[in-house]
Parts: C-alpha cells; structure tokens; sequence
C-alpha cells in the first residue's frame, strides 16, 4: 500500500501542475517456448520455474519431475485425446507438440505448425498434475491473444462487477434524463453509450464472435449521430434549450466529489495494470536515460514501442517520482500516470462546459465521465487511453488560437496515430482561412518537431519508427475486429 499511496500523491502533484497551466496492445504478459528443434532458446530442464506463468520445457518426456506426479509422455497422452484438440490437428497434418511443466503442479501441453515461419502455435493445453485434469484448453486465435479468453479480472479487475458497472450505467443515463420528453433522441443517445457494457460483457466470457459484432451497430449509430449534429445548421438566434438535467447542477457537483474518491480508491485497491500502461513506464525509463525507444523493448513487452514518443514523455514524470524495479510488477508510476490523465480530463471537461454555457454544463460533463463505466474501465486498466483525452479536450480548450490548437493535435497524433484524423476538423475550425490555416501548420509542426527530439537526438531511423507502430499495427492480425 506505501506504492500506492505514493502513486496517488504524485498523481495529485501533477494534477496540481497541469491544473495551473490549463487555461493559457490489450493483453497481459504471455510467452511462448519452443522445442530446440525450433532454433528458439528454451529454459534448460533443471531450472525450476519462479514465476507461476514463466514455462520450463521438459526434455525427458519419460521422467518423473521433481515435485511432480506425472511425467511428459503422460500429460501430453491427455492432451492427445482431447477432442478440440484432435479436430485442430487434422487441420495441421505434420503439427507437434511440446510439453513444458508451468509453475508449481501445472503442465502445458502446445501443438505447432511445422511448416508455419515463424513458428506457429495451434493449440494449446493447460493440465493438473495432481488430479491430471484438463484446465483449459485452446486453439484458434484464443491461442496467441490470451486476452481473449475472458481471465475474471484480467482487464480492470473489480470494475467488471455487475454491482459496479450497473449502478454507474444507470447513474450515467439518469442525471440527463428528460422526464417531460421521454422520447427524445438523447435518451436513445445515452442507451446507445451504456450498451456497449454488453459487449464487454460477451468479452468476459470470452464470447469475442459475440462481443465483436455487437460494437459495430452502436459505432455506426454514434458516427450518425455526430455528423447530423455537426453538420446541421442552426440560425445563429435558435436559443438555446435548458440542461436537461434530472437534478440541479449542485447535485452533480457534490457527485463528481463522490465519484472521483470512489475511482481512485478503486485504482489504489483494486486494479492491474496492462500492457498499454507497461509499455509507457518502459519508454519513458528510456528516454530519462538517453537510449532509443524503438526496436529495443524487453520481451515480456516486445511490441510495446508501437506508440508515439509524445505516449512515453508522458509517462516521464511518474517514473522520476516513483521509479521502476525493471519488471512487470505492481508499476505504482502507471497507476499514477491513469489517475492524472482521469483527473485532466474531469477537469478540462469542466472549463469547457463552464466556457460554452456557465458551470451547470462543466458539471454536467464532468459527472458523465465520472459516471461513465467505460472511463472507469480505463483507469483501473491503468492503460494510455485517458491520455489521448487529455491531449482532445487540450485541443477544445485552446480552440479559439490556431497555433495552440495546431500544437496540442500535433501532441495527440505523436501520443496515438489515430488521433492524426483529427487534425483537418481542428485546422478548418470555424471555416478557417489561409492565414489561420498557416498558423495551425506552424503550431503544428513546431510542436511535432519538439516532441520527435528525442527520437532524433538518438539518431534513431524513421523508417525503424514507422515499422514498430504503423507497419506493425497495420499488418497485426486481430479477433477484435471484422476487419
């Protein structure tokens, strides 16, 4: 707990900073070991296995390991048999198996593709050694992404609880609910929002050609939604209508107090930290200390150098303040690093609300992100998604300057690409013309000059950078998509 608590004042610390300045690849660890026969390094059969994930190939498939019951041939003659096994390996005629001992009383039986380079592995067997029970068993693409097979908690632990992500949907879609209009279209607006939780839930229970297909219709609805109110036009004298609000503005206030102590406390006691958030701790320990950022991440994170630098300067603060033991452990720096990001983005939603229609609207926008589950989900997966919030909503605020909006899309694009699309909305704000369009370009490339510094001073290639994250993410197959 002393971690954490040091996580949570750092978060505050940097909160405070930023607060001053404001006006002006989801998956846990995994590996995969090899047969020598593969040229892939294998532990040597006499470690002993340290960590309960960590796989120790067993060489002498005829011997009784040391605190084992069975031994190799017999855990793999289980493994044979299993029909989703049987049925996977007629599609790989010359497939075959390794048998690796994992943790402490624990097989693992994985089947290859010969033929595949690199190695492909089709299957894979997880047994007892006690009971000689099959634990779980795999094939397909739930092979490769261990996100897929719905871990309890694997992404955000508690916050998956029906009894924390159901009264927050309801708290969300019923503060802005219109008891004398029940048929407008924003109450549709807010079911649309939460129904995504049903495709989380799918995901938990590792139903992904469920939970996929599901998100498509809601997103397609959404993109509607936001280009009919963008684009419509309204006579500049269309007054504006009352917040529909359920309960007054102070309410939300005192929820938003309520809410936020809720979310870090549920940071603080119970949630893990993915990948995404590993990833940032890595590179910002690696631009602290001068050395490049792309093609040299640790292999329990390889592919975590897919992000822009502007991701891992972030990151650099929480790192100074609370350092990083060098592994995958608790990462108190993440966790402070999804605190602060949460906490900028209550905080420039509230300015924004309180500039465009007085503190009732800041409020309102900061209770729905508050209450929101997905915002929550984030967080407690201590992930770099808040971060592009932040670098939005920085880019909302400052609207009103073309070279400070050309700036603050230039830092969201070098933190995640994606963010780059938004980048014409911004420099045509308000039907911009030459003169405003040169300097959002200038605010734009200074920035993104800057941020890619530290990439340069390194003498790091662009063509290095490019294969890490937009080669590697464009050619990534992936089951999260219909793509």
């Amino acid at each position: 707990m002393r971690s954490a608590r040091a996580a949570l004042l750092a978060a505050l610390a940097v909160l405070l900073v930023l607060a001053a300045a404001a006006p002006a690849r989801a998956q846990t660890a995994a590996e995969t070991l090899l047969r020598p026969s593969t040229g892939i390094q294998v532990r040597p059969q006499t470690q002993a296995p340290v960590d309960p994930n960590k796989l120790v190939y067993q060489g002498d498939l005829d011997v009784v390991p040391p605190g084992m019951r069975l031994t190799g041939r017999q855990v793999q003659a289980i493994a044979d048999r299993l029909p989703l096994i049987v049925k996977e390996r007629r599609k790989y005629r010359d497939s075959y198996a390794g048998v690796f001992r994992k943790g402490t009383g624990r097989w693992q039986v994985s089947y290859y593709d010969r033929h595949a380079k690199p190695v492909k592995e089709i299957g894979q067997v997880a047994i007892d050694d006690a009971t000689g029970k099959v634990l779980e068993a795999y094939v397909g693409y739930k092979v490769a992404w261990t996100m897929a097979r719905g871990y309890a908690g694997a992404f955000g632990r508690k916050v998956n609880s029906p009894w924390v992500w159901i009264p927050l949907s309801v708290l969300f879609v019923a503060a802005f609910f219109d008891r004398r209009r029940p048929f407008r279209l924003l109450h549709l607006d807010l079911l649309v929002l939460v129904g995504f939780g049903v495709s989380v839930a799918f995901f938990n229970d590792a139903q992904i050609d469920v939970s996929v297909p599901l998100v498509y219709p809601l997103l397609a609805y959404l993109l509607g939604r936001m280009l009919w109110i963008g684009l419509r036009s309204r006579p500049e004298t269309d007054p504006r209508r009352p917040l529909p609000l359920l309960v007054p503005a102070t309410w939300l206030a005192i929820g938003v107090v309520f809410l936020v102590g809720f979310r870090i406390g549920l940071n603080v006691t119970n949630s893990n930290v993915i990948d995404v958030g590993y990833s940032g701790v890595i590179g910002a320990d690696k631009l602290t200390d001068g050395q490049p950022l792309y093609g040299t991440f640790p292999k329990d994170d390889e592919h975590g150098d897919t992000y822009g630098p502007v991701n891992y300067a972030a990151y650099v603060p929480f790192v100074q303040a609370l350092g990083w033991s060098g592994r995958w452990d608790d990462l108190p720096a993440a966790h402070a690093a999804a605190v602060a990001f949460d906490l900028l983005s209550i905080l420039l939603l509230f300015l924004i609300g309180r500039r465009i229609r007085g503190p009732s609207l800041g409020w309102a926008l900061a209770f729905g992100w508050c209450a929101y589950p997905f915002t929550l989900y984030v967080m407690n997966c201590n992930s770099n998604d808040s971060l592009v919030s932040v670098l939005v909503l920085l880019a909302i605020w400052v609207a009103g300057s073309a070279p400070a909006r050309g700036a603050a899309v230039a830092l969201g694009g070098l933190a995640k690409f994606a963010t780059l699309a938004l980048a014409p909305l911004f420099a045509f704000h308000r039907r911009a013309g030459r003169r405003t369009l040169a300097a959002f370009t200038a605010g734009f490339a200074a920035c993104a000059a800057l941020a890619m510094a530290p990439v340069v001073a390194q003498g790091e290639s662009l063509s290095t950078m490019y294969d890490r994250t937009l080669g590697f993410q464009s050619a990534r197959g992936s089951p999260f998509s219909i793509w």
